[in-house]
């Protein structure tokens, strides 16, 4: 009698021999997995795990981006943890170094090495959500049997890649879950708040990366979701979200050299135009700051009070004495 590894080993083995790889990218990976990787689909052998010690240090080379992502990983648990399901964020290593998840189930999360410094890449698990995610950069999800690994055949993990404020892929967040009652449609539920958290982790990343600047959201639409621009007070770009370098074509290199904020999102704008606001605005808060006082105000910007008044007259703007 033929074991349910060996025949989860005997699909993939007559898969990946097929031409189905080139229009699949779940055979695709399987082909890597046992080509690339050289991994034996019926091996069960524990995933490794890392010590104390790599795990710190693994949560140390993304510290910031773990800030920015508590709140976000806090409520995504809130909406899956109540179906048996674990939030896992991993680093761009495919290892998860935070996790939420019902003291209840901890056991068999740990035994299934849904555990922090347990190592998900592809070259280690095979095709599995964290690891394939990471190789091929796009939201997904491996459900069971759609594992490499046999012993990984009762997982269902919905994973998505998560970019740094310089738009390179930096982590995965995943949920998963060992329930055999696993719905399509509730998967699909997983997916759409999955992808709505790494939104908010990006965000959140991108604001704590750029303290000094404005943000602004591009109107992109749902063709680049995420697309912000960090700004700096003289409007010039000095950052910008993986999405909006896609939308915009900016690179590092566009962003080494001044670029101003108008150009970019297609402003009517001129350069006589920018130097008549600037100074309006200028001249504006001047005047706010003494409370509408010419004298002050002009002493304060070293004007005299006919230039002050002058240029209050010509910008519609108001002033006392």
């Amino acid at each position: 009698m033929v074991s349910g590894n060996a025949r989860h080993a005997d699909k993939i083995q007559a898969a990946i021999e097929s031409d189905a790889a080139a229009r699949s990218a779940l055979i695709a990976s399987w082909r890597r997995s046992a080509t690339l990787h050289r991994l034996d689909p019926a091996d069960g052998s524990h995933p490794f795990r890392l010590s104390d010690a790599e795990l710190s240090h693994a949560r140390q080379r993304i510290e910031p981006l773990l800030r920015a992502a508590q709140a976000s990983l806090d409520r995504l648990y809130l909406a899956v943890g109540g179906v048996g399901c674990c939030v896992l964020l991993a680093d761009r290593h495919g290892i998860p170094v935070e996790r939420r998840g019902a003291i209840s189930d901890d056991e068999t999360f740990r035994e299934w090495g849904l555990w922090t410094g347990t190592i998900w890449s592809e070259q280690s698990e095979g095709t599995n959500g964290i690891g394939t995610c990471l190789v091929e950069q796009r939201a997904l999800t491996i459900h069971r049997d759609q594992h490499f690994f046999a012993k990984n055949t009762l997982l269902s993990c919905t994973t998505a890649p998560i970019y740094d404020h310089e738009g390179n892929i930096a982590a995965a967040l995943d949920v998963s879950s060992c329930r055999a009652d696993l719905t399509e449609g509730f998967v699909n539920l997983i997916s759409m708040a999955v992808t709505d958290a790494v939104r908010r982790i990006e965000a959140e990343n991108f604001r704590m990366a750029f303290p000094d600047a404005r943000i602004l959201v591009a109107a992109t639409g749902e063709k680049a979701p995420n697309a912000l621009l960090a700004v700096d007070r003289n409007d010039l770009v000095v950052g910008a979200t993986r999405s909006a370098r896609l939308a915009y074509g900016i690179t590092q290199e566009t962003l080494a050299r001044p670029l101003p904020a108008a150009d970019l999102l297609g402003s009517e704008t001129s350069f006589a135009g920018d130097l008549q606001e600037a100074e309006r605005a200028i001249l504006e808060r001047a005047l706010i700051r003494s409370d509408g006082n010419v004298t002050a105000a002009a002493r304060a910007l070293r004007m005299s009070r006919a230039t002050i008044h002058r240029k209050i007259a010509k910008f519609g703007l108001r002033g006392t004495n």
